[in-house]
């Protein structure tokens, strides 16, 4: 979202519930748009931009759908991409539909990282296509840090790289993206260490010795 310039609007449809009771939304923020449906999807970006959020509303206003009446299981067509357009063609959000309170928009229950003396313990929150294993765990918690992770019952040295191991052995890394990442070189970890999303993993700090 940051990288994006002000008033790009953002239309998602991961939208299971389509046709349901689920509320179509858009919302303000300070730098741009949201559209799509009010099913958690865009929890994430709310928790982390909290005040950024100006406003919300349902997209009650069918004159900016496509057509009158939309499809029952396509509202990503009929409804989502037409708001989206309006909204980039400078139509006020407001126009779109009624008001409603963003404290009132669904929220995905999210795993926590548990912060304890020595120790860090979070989950595996994304695996990318080539089985690297990125954690819900801050990379800045382990920066200029003696660390290492604990995942599929393994003990697994960090490193700046994903060579900096053998070939065929793990890694722990931050990823590009910031977060805490176990990796195999050469290989894919979900496949070897045999995690799916919701893992936990462990991050140990070592203790030098004097």
């Amino acid at each position: 979202y940051p990288y994006f310039p002000k008033g790009t609007v953002f239309v998602a449809v991961v939208d299971p519930g389509v046709g349901s009771r689920r509320r179509a939304i858009a919302i303000e923020l300070s730098g741009g748009f949201l559209v799509g449906p009010d099913n958690g999807i865009f929890g994430g970006v709310i928790e982390t931009l909290g005040e950024d959020v100006v406003s919300a509303v349902e997209l009650t206003n069918s004159k900016y759908w496509r057509a009158p009446e939309a499809s029952a299981t396509f509202h990503g067509r009929d409804i989502f991409a037409p708001a989206g357009a309006h909204l980039a063609g400078g139509v006020p959000i407001t126009e779109l539909g009624e008001a409603i309170d963003p404290g009132s928009l669904v929220r995905l229950p999210l795993p926590e990282v548990c912060w304890e003396e020595g120790a860090i313990e979070g989950c595996v929150q994304y695996i990318d296509s080539f089985g690297n294993l990125i954690t819900n765990i801050p990379g800045a918690e382990v920066r200029g840090k003696n660390w290492r992770a604990i995942a599929g019952g393994k003990s697994i040295a960090a490193g700046d790289t994903y060579a900096d191991c053998q070939w065929g052995e793990f890694v722990s890394i931050v990823s590009s993206s910031g977060w805490v990442e176990i990796a195999a070189n050469g290989g894919s970890a979900e496949s070897l260490l045999g995690l799916e999303y919701g893992a936990r993993v462990r991050v140990l700090f070592v203790m030098e010795k004097k």
